[in-house]
Order: C-alpha cells, then sequence, then structure tokens
C-alpha cells in the first residue's frame, strides 16, 4: 500500500488503515514524545493524544511536503498543548548568561542515543521544551516565544542554561565512568 492510500484510507476513517500508519510512524514518533515528556508514561499519553489529533485532522493534509514531516508538526504542537497544562516554570533570565566554557566540539559523542535522551528528560521542564524546540525541532527563538508565550530573552535563556546543565551532566557521567 502506497502512502497516498494509507492517508486516503485514515481520510475515510478505515481502521485498517489507521493502525498500519500507527505500525509505521509510532516508533518515530515516539521519539519526539519521548524528548518533551518527564517520562515514560507521559510520553505514552503524548503518543496517544498525538494520533487522536492526526486521525482527527488527517483530511486538512494536503499531500503537499513530507507527511512524515506534517505528523511531526503535529506531535510537537500535542506535546507542547499537553505541558501547557501543566506550569511550565522558566527560570528567571539572568541579567547575563555567562558563557565561560567553550563550545565542545561534540560533548555527545561518547554517548549512546538512550542516554542522550535520559540526560535530556532530566533536564528541567521549561529547559528541555526549549532545547527540543530549538535543537532537535529547528524552531528559532522567537517563534518558541510566541508558541509558549514567552519573550526571545528567555527562550535564549533557557537554552543556554540547558546546554550548560547538559554539559555539567555529560562531564559528571564521564567521570563517573573513569572511575569504574
Amino acid at each position: 500500500m502506497t502512502e497516498q492510500e494509507l492517508i486516503g484510507g485514515c481520510k475515510n476513517n478505515n481502521t485498517g488503515c489507521q493502525k498500519l500508519l500507527f505500525d509505521k510512524y509510532s516508533g518515530i514518533m515516539m521519539t519526539i514524545c519521548i524528548r518533551y515528556a518527564h517520562d515514560l508514561s507521559e510520553a505514552e499519553d503524548m503518543l496517544q493524544e498525538g494520533f487522536i489529533r492526526v486521525y482527527k485532522y488527517i483530511h486538512q493534509y494536503r499531500y503537499e511536503g513530507s507527511f512524515e514531516g506534517w505528523l511531526k508538526r503535529i506531535f510537537v504542537n500535542t506535546a507542547l498543548k499537553i505541558l501547557q497544562k501543566k506550569v511550565i516554570r522558566f527560570s528567571e533570565i539572568d541579567a547575563y548568561v555567562e558563557s565561560n566554557h567553550p563550545e565542545d566540539s561534540n560533548p555527545f559523542s561518547s554517548l549512546q542515543e538512550h542516554e542522550i535522551l535520559q540526560l535530556i528528560s532530566n533536564l528541567p521542564t521549561g529547559y528541555r521544551v526549549v532545547f527540543n524546540m530549538y535543537v532537535m525541532e529547528g524552531y528559532r527563538h522567537n517563534e518558541i516565544a510566541v508558541k509558549l508565550g514567552i519573550t526571545d530573552g528567555t527562550s535564549r535563556s533557557q537554552l543556554a542554561k540547558a546546554k550548560k546543565l547538559l554539559r555539567q551532566q555529560i562531564q559528571e557521567q564521564q567521570k563517573l565512568s573513569n572511575y569504574e
């Protein structure tokens, strides 16, 4: 079955096509949900809510651009809506964000994917959301600010603090592995 046929079947509420769509894309979409969620249970809720929205709004897909990209946008927005129902606490903006640490060439290079995802999931919610939107999804600070109802400066500050905290966590993890 082609992707167009699969989408068409979902537009006609064909449950077999809906299951095939879920089977084909649930792994990729779960990765997005895990990045935004604090734990696996919350990620599973995001995944379920995301597919409910996909099935509800699939008639709006116009076969323009990547279908997977369209899905990803729905899942990011779903994750953000779920997180916005909770109170996301953005740390106050420092008047000056220190950057005494030179950018590492790639501090994640020695880590496996599941370790990186775990470190990201340990970030405070505000840091995690901005980090994911900027680094993983490619949003610009002004877009993040609009979506989250914050200022550009808060977005930049949250990203800087998230990177700093991730760097510290990686360094701690590397120190621990050196002692083992």
